[in-house]
């Protein structure tokens, strides 16, 4: 039984028992002239607790909003300390791998072989390896697959998603094991599970030992068009040119750690990856015009580039602007080029936690400097940043994704830890945003033309800073995703914001101002922060933008920036290629800070509460006793404000009084005030005066203004109070009361501003620091707001006999364009013909409006509905050189009613068909 319903219950049994003494001690009690009563007791009569013989105690119920965390945080240990750092027998397990791939592009499936080296670094025997299998989510059985939920087909579906699952009817993914054996070739017996894989070992593997084994794979490569996946392939459109984008695409070894023991939670989709880290010596097999990235050191330049291009590559390791390595010509060629042989791309990367990479025939290929510095702007390493992408995408990503690239790296190494890694990738393919150690893919790509929306130049911004900053978080500050999606996506995106902040002014950040979760943290449908990854509700606010925006509040008005960067940079130093928990970023950021948060983490990670204080009540006071006449004065003010003159006050004014007919009952204490000054209150006073000290007497005679405001908490998630008070002379002071004011009573606070002017106004939050949902209450005296509400006409949907005569006026203007389209080219043909052989230039349409519209009467086309009239719009100019005749219009035919427009009457709008200089007609449509 819950808390509450406990209290409910034992309330009851309490009520239920004093009643029953009640009705037991009734008939005694009655009959007992000494003990009777006029009404029986009730359950709420006073008697009961002050003179019967019933205990009844009233407690006050309150939430705790700061009491410690002790209770939910894991105990500390050898492993992980108390103050979030890595204890002194901190361990971790490795395992590195030698992986050979082969691409085969015409039946789409990638071929492997790793040979894996693990170390067991825990001190636990280990009697069998788990390794995941994460392509085996994409089998009809797998548990991500049968756990989905059905959507809502009552609704509107894409034709994107219909045809998707009609796809993949004759698809299904996962891994084909084919062989799994021990270094010397001998099997080793495994079972699969799902996503996950169990070997199990001749001999369990000691404290301190290490395992070879090897393991042959196939699995067919995702299309995009056919499922959503962090893996696939693309064909772009009109071209079918490829691109590969292939991750979680080897067995990788699940984490065996102190927290979990074996963390082989099966992958469903949401919770990504927790890893070991290692090195990776990988050989990439694929057609020879393709260009591949990936992770680490390329080992065989010499093979995989030419030598201009490795020229190129070598220029841009301090070229300090994207500079091409594989230019938009030569990738122009490449993906013109048939397959005439293969080439095998090798890669080292050491120290990570996975291996992913792209191949297409497509890629242009650019490459920049980007210096390595420390938080005091010391440059301590240049690493190289580089982007990837189809010829399609030049435009925007060789002016932006590099330089993000780059940005990403300056700022990620200043607020969080100096980036170890040699280079940094993005790459334009089919998957709009993922990350994997030095590399990631990312979406936005221009129009057809070359331009760019505003949306895709930010977009491209800012999903490249993100899917790069997770090189930190979790590929650097190895956090278990599986478990909680927060520690890498909400620390990543607050790092983001800070990136985004420094790009340019006024960017305008999706998430990180504390305005902009407001309607998450108000909705009704959500889950706390801290919950399982699989369990979320509302992923994106829930796991990006609202620990962002508590980072963000930590930062800029709990701890300040000073405090809270340091603490952040001890955090990312203590658990660089580290493994922590949800307690050991809690603790540590305390720890660093010197700062009590477990209200803040309660609040913000482990509730649904939000923040809504409202300015209750403000009261000003001044002292009493210097002047007595004064005193009583303001007394009687106040008394005579706070009788209101009610209506039956007012109605009874005119009422005879018996005391006006008896003057006997009139007594002292008609006409006694008891706030009238006396002698005696004189004479009070004076001695008040004459026993004060000096500077007592000084203090009474202060000028000084006393203001008591009173709030309160409506959200539930205690907060700090950022207070404006506004003087009467206009002028403004501003104070931050800490979120201690509520420890007492978290559902209502006061506070006292002692001031040397009078305060005219109480505004709280005034620059939106909190998250307060409702700011409509944070101002006292509330301010009437001047909005403006939008007016529109309602039209009325039109009946099946007006869409029939539509249908009906479509059909003609279409048949009628048709017809005019051969006669109307046939005659600007010969115009054309004529002015050339006169030598002057071909006329345009519209220089023939004249003869145009003859010859179509003349040919009896114009016949239109009744009570409809046809009309042209002709076009001024012709074909230029290099446009398609089928894109350039002729003319516009348009059918529209010739009834005059009259109030009230419905009119249809006028029908419009465009003729094509190469004769086709199609519905004008406003493209």
């Amino acid at each position: 039984m819950q808390g509450r319903d406990r209290r409910t219950y034992s309330h009851v049994v309490r009520h239920t028992a004093i009643a029953i003494l009640v009705v037991l001690f009734g008939g005694l009690l009655v009959g007992s002239p000494a003990a009777a009563v006029a009404h029986p007791p009730y359950i709420d009569d006073p008697k009961l607790t002050e003179d019967g013989p019933w205990l009844y105690v009233r407690k006050q119920e309150r939430a705790d909003s700061f009491r410690q965390l002790e209770e939910i945080l894991p105990t500390p240990n050898d492993q992980r300390t108390a103050s979030g750092a890595p204890g002194p027998k901190y361990w971790q397990q490795r395992a590195s791998h030698h992986i050979k791939a082969r691409l085969d592009e015409t039946n789409q499936r990638l071929d492997g072989w790793e040979r894996v080296r693990y170390e067991n670094h825990s001190p636990d025997e280990l009697a069998y390896l788990w390794l995941q299998l994460d392509q085996n989510r994409f089998r009809w059985s797998s548990t991500g697959e049968l756990a989905e939920n059905a959507p809502d087909l009552s609704q509107r579906q894409s034709i994107g998603w219909l045809r998707g699952i009609v796809m993949q009817q004759a698809w299904e993914g996962g891994y084909r094991i084919a062989k799994v054996s021990a270094a010397d070739g001998s099997p080793l017996p495994y079972s699969v599970v799902d996503t996950m894989m169990r070997i199990d070992l001749p001999t369990p593997l000691k404290p301190g030992a290490t395992i070879e084994f090897e393991i042959e794979y196939s699995f067919p490569i995702l299309n995009s068009k056919v499922q959503r996946g962090r893996s696939c392939y693309e064909l772009l459109p009109e071209t079918d040119y490829p691109i590969y984008e292939i991750a979680q695409w080897f067995p990788r070894l699940a984490p065996y750690t102190d927290v979990n023991g074996w963390q082989h939670k099966q992958f469903l989709g949401s919770g990504e990856f927790t890893l070991e880290f290692g090195d990776y010596e990988v050989e990439i097999d694929v057609p020879d015009h393709y260009v591949v990235a990936a992770p680490g050191e390329l080992q065989n330049p010499d093979v995989a580039l030419t030598a201009a291009q490795r020229e190129r590559l070598a220029t841009a390791r301090s070229a300090d602007t994207p500079t091409f390595v594989v230019t938009h010509d030569e990738a122009v060629e490449n993906q013109k080029r048939a397959t005439t042989g293969r080439k095998v791309w090798r890669f080292r990367a050491e120290n990570v936690r996975d291996f992913a990479w792209a191949a297409s025939p497509t890629f242009v290929w650019d490459a920049m400097a980007a210096p390595v510095s420390n938080n005091k702007g010391q440059v301590l390493r240049t690493a190289l940043a580089m982007s990837f992408y189809p010829t399609i995408s030049t435009e925007l990503w060789h002016r932006f994704s590099t330089q993000a690239v780059a940005h990403t790296i300056d700022t990620y190494s200043r607020h969080a830890y100096p980036y170890p890694y040699p280079v940094a990738i993005s790459v334009n393919g089919p998957v709009g945003g993922m990350e994997y150690p030095m590399i990631s893919f990312n979406g936005p790509r221009p129009e057809k033309d070359g331009t760019w929306s505003r949306g895709a130049k930010y977009g491209l911004v800012s999903v490249v800073i993100h899917e790069v900053g997770h090189n930190w978080f979790p590929m650097i500050i190895n956090s278990d995703e599986r478990q909680w999606t927060w520690m890498d996506e909400g620390l990543n995106t607050f790092m983001q914001y800070l990136a985004e902040q420094e790009w340019e002014a006024a960017f305008e950040s999706g998430r990180g101002e504390p305005a902009k979760i407001v309607g998450h943290m108000t909705s009704a449908q959500q889950t706390p922060i801290m919950t399982n990854s699989e369990s979320v509700l509302q992923f994106g606010p829930s796991q990006y933008g609202k620990p962002a925006t508590a980072l963000n509040i930590l930062r800029e008005s709990v701890l300040g920036r000073e405090q809270f960067d340091f603490a952040m940079r001890e955090y990312c130093r203590r658990w660089a290629f580290k493994r922590p928990e949800p307690a050991d970023f809690f603790r540590t950021i305390e720890d660093a800070s010197g700062v009590d948060l477990d209200w803040f983490w309660r609040g913000w990670f482990y509730s649904t509460d939000h923040v809504d204080v409202s300015v209750e009540r403000v009261v000003t006071y001044r002292p009493k006793g210097l002047d007595v006449e004064a005193d009583k004065a303001f007394d009687r003010e106040r008394r005579s404000g706070e009788q209101d003159v009610t209506l039956s006050a007012e109605r009874n004014a005119a009422l005879p009084k018996r005391d006006d007919r008896y003057a006997d009952l009139k007594d002292f204490y008609s006409t006694f005030d008891e706030l009238e000054v006396t002698p005696q209150d004189r004479r009070a006073y004076e001695r008040f005066l004459r026993d004060l000290e000096a500077d007592e007497l000084a203090a009474l005679k202060t000028d000084l203004h006393f203001t008591i405001v009173r709030f309160r908490n409506l959200g539930g998630l205690v907060s700090f109070l950022p207070v404006e008070l506004t003087f009467d002379d206009g002028s403004t002071q501003f104070l931050r009361l800490p979120a201690e004011l509520w420890t007492r009573n978290s559902e209502r606070a006061s506070k006292l501003f002692v001031t040397e002017k009078p305060v005219v106004k109480v505004e709280l939050d005034p620059k939106r620091e909190t998250a307060d949902a409702d700011r409509a209450n944070n101002a006292y005296p509330q301010e009437i707001r001047d909005e403006r509400f939008a007016i529109e006409k309602g039209s009325r949907e039109r009946n099946p006999m007006q869409r029939a005569r539509d249908e009906e006026r479509r059909s003609a203007c279409q048949r009628i364009a048709k017809a005019l389209a051969p006669e109307f080219l046939a005659l600007w043909n010969e115009a054309g013909v004529k002015a050339i052989a006169e030598g002057k230039e071909r006329p345009t349409p519209l220089a023939l409006a004249s003869e145009l519209g003859n010859r179509a009467r003349t040919k009896g086309l114009l016949e239109a509905p009744r009570g409809n009239s046809i009309h042209f719009e002709f076009a001024d100019a012709s074909p230029k050189e290099g446009e398609a005749p089928k894109e350039v219009r002729f003319a516009t035919v348009i059918l529209e009613v010739d009834a005059p427009r009259e109030r009230g009457v419905e009119r249809p709008d006028p029908v419009r068909f465009l003729i094509h200089f190469d004769g086709s007609v199609r519905p004008d449509d406003g493209r």
